[in-house]
């Protein structure tokens, strides 16, 4: 069967190279300097007192909002973008627990560990006991 343009087979992936260029790492160095500088700038115009602290909180996130952006057209933003994009499609085929198997399931956990707990304690008091009184008397 020919595949028409904007036809996409599942398993037809291209292997990306793992090597970072240098227009890369230019841009995430550039990333980097524009949110440095956002919280370089909340600290210094936080001295003064003049400037509110949300109008600095907003250019700080507006700096993190930027260098993600420029982060974003890197290999490596495109790598994350596509893992989130494929962990959203994986997260719809999960099948989530009803309330009321949630509840059952709590509670045979919550039994289970209250019987391990009081046999693990017998088994501690008779070593205990085992231990004090009979070896140590010797």
């Amino acid at each position: 069967m020919p595949l028409t343009p904007g036809h996409q087979c599942m398993n037809t992936k291209v292997e990306q190279p793992k090597g970072t260029n240098a227009a890369d790492i230019g841009k995430l160095v550039l990333a980097v300097l524009v949110l440095a500088a956002g919280i370089f700038a909340y600290s210094w115009l936080g001295r003064d007192g003049s400037i509110s602290s949300s109008v600095r909180l907003l250019g700080v996130l507006a700096a993190l909002v930027v260098a993600m952006a420029i982060a974003a057209f890197t290999a490596l933003g495109r790598r994350v973008r596509n893992f989130i994009a494929e962990s959203q499609f994986e997260m719809r085929k999960v099948v989530w627990p009803t309330r009321d198997e949630t509840i059952k399931t709590t509670g045979i956990i919550i039994v289970v560990v209250v019987v391990l707990s009081l046999l693990l304690g017998l088994i501690d008091l008779i070593l205990k006991s085992v231990i004090l009184d009979w070896l140590l008397k010797l």
